[in-house]
């Protein structure tokens, strides 16, 4: 009696956990992307004090700017407080891009810390969608603060001459605060805490915001600083913002916002995925 032996057959290979976006199709990741959209937009509905920033920091800063410094720096504009109301909450559009772009830094590294990001990142999902589906939310947190803004404006006397260079103003600063999304979730995967990135945020925002030209005219500043001033992307936005909703030159804010925002993304965006895919 003979025994028949069997040749070793190869175990068939295990699927390994983890997403693998060069496998998962682009319908696949429009679907992750819109599942974790909902997850982050019910993450707020839980904890609506997500929203105070978005909610309380146009009220706070247009009222604090316009009744405080608004007689002053109106006068030398040659309006009083009123010519100060239409200059300077086009300008603060600019700041709300700035300011919520540095939530999606602090918002990320606190996913981290929490072991969200290691759990989603063992899931057959594209990691790609994660940090798309995290800046979606963000520009609609800066969309409602910008609405926030514009109604606050309106109350203490804003006069909108443009309805469609709003839109566009508006567009404009979403495309910008896509760009500096990027620096900012660089930061929450490589820094080690979220107050890190919230004091990191604020060395880069602070120099950014305040030598420009979103409060206070340029033209009284040093020469080294109104030079700075001219090329700076807060600049850029605001005087751009200016002159789409209120009347003005256009063109230098424009391209100066344009080439800050395609090249914050062009070059961020490789970063912030790689670091992403990379983090231990």
């Amino acid at each position: 009696m003979t025994t028949a032996t069997t040749a070793p057959v190869d175990a068939a290979p295990v699927p390994q956990p983890g997403p693998a976006d060069d496998r998962i199709g682009l319908r696949a990741h429009a679907r992750h992307t819109g599942a974790l959209i909902r997850r982050n937009l019910l993450w707020i509905r839980n904890n609506p004090e997500s929203m105070f920033d978005a909610l309380l920091m146009p009220v706070v800063f247009t009222l604090l700017f316009v009744y405080v410094f608004g007689g002053s720096i109106g006068q030398a504009l040659g309006g009083g407080q009123d010519a100060y109301v239409q200059y300077v909450i086009p300008g603060m559009l600019a700041m709300m891009s700035m300011g919520i772009a540095q939530a999606v830094g602090t918002g990320f590294n606190e996913d981290f810390q929490k072991g969200i990001m290691d759990r989603f990142r063992s899931l057959p999902i594209g990691r790609g969608s994660v940090l798309v589906a995290k800046i979606f939310v963000e520009l609609l947190r800066m969309l409602v603060a910008t609405t926030v803004l514009l109604i606050v404006g309106v109350l203490v006397g804003f006069d909108i001459v443009s309805w469609s260079g709003l839109f566009a103003a508006v567009g404009l600063g979403a495309l910008f605060g896509f760009g500096v999304m990027w620096i900012f979730l660089t930061l929450g995967v490589t820094m080690k805490s979220a107050q890190s990135v919230q004091a990191m945020g604020f060395l880069v925002m602070m120099p950014l915001q305040f030598g420009s030209s979103i409060f206070a005219p340029t033209a009284s500043m040093p020469g080294w600083l109104e030079a700075f001033t001219r090329y700076n992307p807060m600049s850029g936005l605001a005087d751009a913002a200016r002159g789409l909703m209120v009347g003005g030159p256009i063109a230098h804010g424009l391209w100066v916002t344009l080439a800050w925002s395609i090249g914050l993304t062009v070059i961020m965006a490789p970063i912030a995925v790689h670091k992403f895919n990379n983090k231990s």
